[in-house]
């Protein structure tokens, strides 16, 4: 059972968030840093850029469970990215957040924690659907959880591996339109 976040949670780790981008901020400005503050600030308008995308995507579970996924999934750093030039297709929010929920944790309990594990999520709505991307690069000590994980396949959700090696796994998943 996924833990339900109350407002003053949410507002309290987002508040945590910011205030660690403004001290990186702050800390490449006291050293005359321009460029390095400069760049600071881009990458955290190209977040803010995509959080609005995904909130747009008409997948409140889904979009929840990628904005705090950093604060719960201690063991790999999320990053995702959404193409979105079309109006958004909709799709079932409840499979694609319940399978992600399930590789998020099949994913923590297969990989070496406190290394540099990243996994990163492109989300690409078609006029038939949505394509999702996920790219893992890290140490992966427990291949068989992943296979298990990825062998349980729901319908109507398309699953192809990609690449899977002790560092790397890529993912395609489509969901079609509803």
């Amino acid at each position: 059972m996924e833990r339900e976040w109350d407002i003053v949670e949410v507002l309290r780790h987002s508040r945590h968030d910011w205030l660690n981008k403004l001290q990186l901020i702050k800390g490449n400005l006291d050293l005359n840093r321009m460029d390095r503050a400069k760049a600071v600030i881009d990458e955290i308008v190209i977040e803010a850029q995509h959080e609005t995308k995904l909130s747009n995507l008409h997948m409140p579970l889904f979009a929840s469970l990628l904005l705090k996924s950093n604060w719960v999934n201690p063991s790999f750093k999320l990053e995702y990215e959404v193409f979105q030039d079309t109006e958004s297709t909709k799709i079932d929010d409840i499979l694609i957040t319940s399978w992600t929920n399930s590789f998020f944790s099949c994913l923590n309990k297969a990989i070496e924690a406190f290394q540099e594990n990243h996994l990163s999520i492109t989300i690409e709505p078609q006029s038939d659907g949505v394509r999702f991307f996920f790219d893992f690069s890290g140490i992966i000590l427990k291949r068989e959880l992943i296979e298990e994980c990825l062998s349980d396949q729901k319908k109507p959700l398309e699953l192809e591996v990609k690449e899977f090696t002790e560092n790397e796994l890529s993912v395609e998943i489509f969901m079609p339109a509803l």
